[in-house]
């Protein structure tokens, strides 16, 4: 597999945070670049009755935006120790935008992480992670999120 561009999709989540440390790392095993992606979803819009989109919309987005950022340079900080990482941010629904963003920056892996959830409420849910899977045209590794990195959880002496 050559693995070039690996695009990891995060989101403000322990779960995210471990699918971005084994991304990183197979960032460093392969020379590989990243784009850290993170979605914000659409909040339903109110109209006003001049059709135009209310304040409190424009305003939540710009807040929504800005807080993306924050969170791509913290997750970028923690774990690139010097990769070169592109931030993607964009409006969408989770799956259609992780799988949209990997389309257009080509990437050759995604990452992602998922909460592991079952019974009713993976049902009526759905996954994230599963859906980039069905719909994806690159691999996918989906990083459970009872996964444990040992080396890197072990005691320093």
């Amino acid at each position: 597999m050559n693995v070039k561009k690996i695009l990891i999709a995060v989101d403000n989540s322990t779960c995210s945070e471990k699918a971005a440390r084994t991304g990183y790392d197979i960032a460093r095993t392969f020379s590989a670049e990243v784009a850290l992606v993170n979605i914000i979803e659409p909040v339903p819009a109110t109209i006003s009755p001049d059709l135009t989109l209310a304040p409190v919309f424009l305003e939540t987005y710009d807040n929504s935006e800005e807080n993306s950022h924050l969170l791509l340079r913290e997750i970028e900080t923690k774990y690139s120790h010097g990769i070169t990482t592109t931030y993607l941010s964009v409006l969408d629904s989770p799956a259609h935008g992780i799988v949209k963003q990997a389309e257009e920056w080509s990437a050759s892996l995604i990452v992602i992480g998922t909460y592991g959830r079952t019974g009713l409420y993976h049902f009526l849910m759905g996954s994230v992670a599963e859906e980039v899977a069905r719909k994806s045209t690159c691999p996918v590794l989906i990083v459970p999120n009872k996964f444990e990195d040992k080396e890197q959880e072990s005691p320093v002496l």
